[in-house]
């Protein structure tokens, strides 16, 4: 089992990985970030908006970075599971 630390740093790497070229720079909302049934949920959004919280900067269907922290396997959460990163 990892530590919250590590799937903390899978998610992050994980992200910057995930981005493409010539989309925003991306942040993980660490003070959003929680531990649920052994998953880490690792929201993020756009570098400006989680410094400014203003909406015009937020960025839409970024849906969180899972972590299972049994097998370190990131990947990001879908639609159909949105009650369980949501609740």
């Amino acid at each position: 089992m990892l530590s919250e630390e590590e799937g903390r740093s899978i998610a992050e790497q994980f992200l910057q990985e995930s981005r493409k070229p010539g989309e925003p720079e991306l942040e993980i909302d660490w003070d959003r970030v929680r531990v649920k049934e052994g998953i880490l949920i690792a929201p993020y959004n756009s570098a400006r908006f989680l410094a400014s919280r203003n909406y015009e900067h937020q960025l839409l269907d970024c849906w969180p970075i899972l972590v299972d922290l049994s097998s370190g396997r990131a990947r990001f959460g879908e639609l159909e599971e949105r009650a369980f990163w949501k609740s």
